[in-house]
């Protein structure tokens, strides 16, 4: 058996939160002094290597001396931890409110994930997998996102089925709450949300048999100039934590990995997220 050391480039003050944060659940839940196997900084930086490499966790465990059942454990409590340190949808909104952005930008994406046997019936009444993605072509989980005007993310949702359409999926998770917020902080999103009534602006589709004004088309390419930063907020957290780029466990936890990254993003970004650290 050989050895090697690996570089986990990630800034020590990110350890260090991830440390408190594990420090603090510990002592909320009674854990006594010298119990566990690894202290709160080894296992922050446990989790961190998790989230940014996604390597086969046995053999991270390993690295670390831990067991197989023991690595999934330390993994499933870091997530945990950073999770509920996610703003909700109502707090994000009330900050962005308060910090007078002009807009927010509203994408969903689809997080890959192994399969599951959840079924459910389809429009056209068939039997169908509810978390296969027809527009993926894979297993997924359908998870929605607010971002900045400058695409860094501030609020991720609960995850839904693959099969979930983007705007079903807003319609279930983000418009309930967000309609009185609407009138002064509009959204914008892509074509695949029209129909979710005021306050969320999307490009106006060409008539079938017809051309766009100049006037449509303008307002087409200003939009789609601003919303395309939305993109970006996925990337920051897929492409950098790349734990959420494919979900070998549950696609049930899809969220909950979904908010550990937007977390982990906003501290990295707290300069540009307009309320500082989560």
């Amino acid at each position: 058996m050989l050895s090697y050391r690996v570089m986990l480039d990630v800034p020590f003050q990110l350890a260090a939160f991830m440390s408190g944060l594990l420090a603090e659940h510990r002592r909320e839940i009674g854990t006594r002094a010298g119990t566990r196997a690894l202290t709160c900084w080894k296992q922050a930086v446990f989790a961190l290597a998790w989230f940014r490499d996604r390597p086969d966790i046995r053999r991270l465990g390993a690295g670390f001396g831990i067991s197989q059942a023991t690595a999934y454990r330390y993994k499933d409590e870091a997530i945990e931890v950073l999770a509920a340190k996610a703003p909700s949808l109502r707090e994000a909104l009330d900050r962005a409110v308060e910090q007078g952005l002009p807009y927010l930008i509203l994408d969903g994406t689809l997080i890959s994930s192994d399969r599951c046997a959840g079924k459910k019936t389809s429009k056209k009444g068939k039997e169908i997998d509810a978390w296969y993605s027809g527009k993926a072509h894979e297993p997924a989980g359908n998870v929605q996102a607010l971002a900045a005007p400058g695409g860094v993310p501030l609020w991720v949702s609960d995850v839904l089925p693959g099969s979930t359409h983007d705007l079903t999926a807003a319609r279930e998770l983000v418009l309930p709450a967000a309609r009185p917020y609407l009138k002064d902080l509009p959204f914008l999103a892509d074509s695949g949300y029209e129909g979710a009534g005021a306050g969320v602006l999307v490009p106006v589709k060409k008539p079938a048999r017809s051309e766009l004004d100049m006037d449509t088309k303008t307002r087409n390419a200003l939009l789609r100039s601003l919303r395309y930063q939305g993109e970006r907020g996925f990337a920051l957290m897929s492409q950098r934590w790349r734990a959420l780029q494919h979900v070998m466990v549950s696609p049930g936890t899809i969220g909950d990995i979904a908010k550990a990254a937007l977390v982990l993003v906003q501290f990295e970004h707290k300069p540009r997220v307009p309320w500082g650290t989560p």
